[in-house]
């Protein structure tokens, strides 16, 4: 067996999961934020939680896409 590139996989995985929870947390916690009364600036904080949520999708679509074997013919 190739260890190395079993490593290699299991990395990018770990590395893959945590942006996508990240991504994800970051979304709901700039939500919350913008949704205080006392914040000067709502609009632009929930423009970031959206692309948060748009890249934690992308990401989720491309790990499909890398799964899925009829995409990759």
């Amino acid at each position: 067996m190739k260890w190395l590139e079993l490593l290699t996989v299991g990395g990018a995985t770990l590395v893959a999961a945590v942006t996508v929870v990240v991504l994800y947390s970051l979304g709901v916690r700039l939500t919350a934020i913008a949704g205080d009364a006392r914040q000067s600036s709502p609009r632009s904080k929930r423009a970031l939680a959206n692309m948060c949520f748009g890249l934690c999708g992308v990401a989720v679509l491309f790990g499909l896409y890398l799964i899925i074997p009829y995409f990759s013919r």
